[in-house]
Formats: structure tokens, C-alpha cells, sequence
């Protein structure tokens, strides 16, 4: 039990750690992409895909053209459309191939990412900084050491800090998103499938 309540707070406090990162700018144009888009798209891989999806849950919900890459209902992406694509490290090969096809193509390219020079930071015509576990942390392996000095970051396996701080900031665009486009929680609500 006490392994389990150390990972969570190890996982909130890189939630609140990753606050103060946030660049008010950065994330009003970011906004601004989508609510501007004809289409949007999101797209991860393994869990930050799984946090995508929920993304574009919510964008359908306040009556945005949503759609998840790869599912077989995804139209082609074009000029005036953006594509948002979720990398912790900004290199996943699948991801920055299909943010280099969009932006190929005119699309916007927004970047969720824990590193900005990355491929894909680099190619984003936005991001949104989501801080993860640094490389050092992923590839130190003197865990010993690391307990020592009260650095759990092993008990966040791989991406969770990513995969788990990005999910709050996605819902907290949403929130802002909904003020932005004067939407309510009846006007979400409304839209939520009933199909279930």
C-alpha cells in the first residue's frame, strides 16, 4: 500500500511540478488552431494515444469535426484542418511521420510534447509543453541512489508522467476551450453519445 500511495503523489506532484511550465501564449494560439480548424485530428502512440482519444471525445462534444488517426472513418487531412500529435519524446516514428504528411498537405501541425526540439517540435506550427520524466531519470540505473535522495520517478514507469499530466492539460484545454467558444456542460452533455 505504501508503494501505491508514493506513485501518486509522485504522479501529482509532476502534474504540479508541470504547471509551471505553461506559457499562456503558447497555449491561447494553440486554442486558436483548433477552434479555427476545419478538421481536427489526434494522434499517439500506445497510452498517449489512448490520451488523444479522449481529446477528441471532448472536441466532438463541444461540436468540433474530431477524428482519431487511423480509425477507419479519418478523411483525409487538408489545408485548413490540424493535426494534433502526442510525443514525449518528440521522435516516435509513426507520430512524426504522420505530423510531416499533414503538414505536406497545408495542415496545421499542434505538438503535445516533453521535448520542443524534438522532430516534432520542430515541425509544429504549436505546441504544448508537457514536462515528463527527463532522459537522465529514464536511463539512470542507479536506482539505489535515486531512493536515497527520495527520487521515486521508478515508481512512474516509462510515460506515465507524460501520458498521465498530458490527459489533465488536454481537459484543462477543454475548459478553456468551452469558455473560448461560449459552450456549457449542457451544451457537451447534449452532444454525448446515446448510443450505449
Amino acid at each position: 500500500m505504501e508503494i501505491m500511495k508514493t506513485s501518486i503523489r509522485a504522479i501529482l506532484d509532476n502534474i504540479e511540478s508541470a504547471e509551471s511550465f505553461l506559457d499562456e501564449k503558447a497555449i491561447d494560439e494553440f486554442e486558436d488552431v483548433i477552434i479555427n480548424a476545419k478538421n481536427v485530428f489526434v494522434t499517439g502512440a500506445g497510452r498517449s494515444g489512448l490520451a488523444a482519444k479522449a481529446f477528441a471525445m471532448r472536441l466532438m462534444h463541444l461540436g468540433l469535426s474530431a477524428y482519431v488517426v487511423g480509425e477507419t472513418i479519418s478523411p483525409a487531412i487538408n489545408k485548413g484542418d490540424c493535426i494534433i500529435a502526442i510525443s514525449g519524446s518528440g521522435e516516435t516514428n509513426t507520430i512524426v511521420s504522420a505530423a510531416n504528411i499533414a503538414k505536406n498537405r497545408g495542415s496545421k501541425v499542434l505538438a503535445v510534447t516533453s521535448y520542443p526540439d524534438s522532430t516534432l517540435g520542430q515541425l509544429a506550427d504549436g505546441y504544448l509543453f508537457v514536462k515528463g520524466r527527463t532522459k537522465q531519470e529514464v536511463d539512470d540505473e542507479n536506482y539505489m541512489k535515486r531512493q536515497i535522495h527520495g527520487n521515486y520517478t521508478s515508481l512512474t514507469p516509462l510515460g506515465t508522467a507524460f501520458e498521465l499530466t498530458t490527459l489533465v492539460f488536454l481537459d484543462a484545454i477543454v475548459s478553456e476551450l468551452m469558455e473560448k467558444m461560449e459552450q456549457t456542460e449542457s451544451d457537451l452533455k447534449a452532444r454525448h453519445t446515446v448510443l450505449e
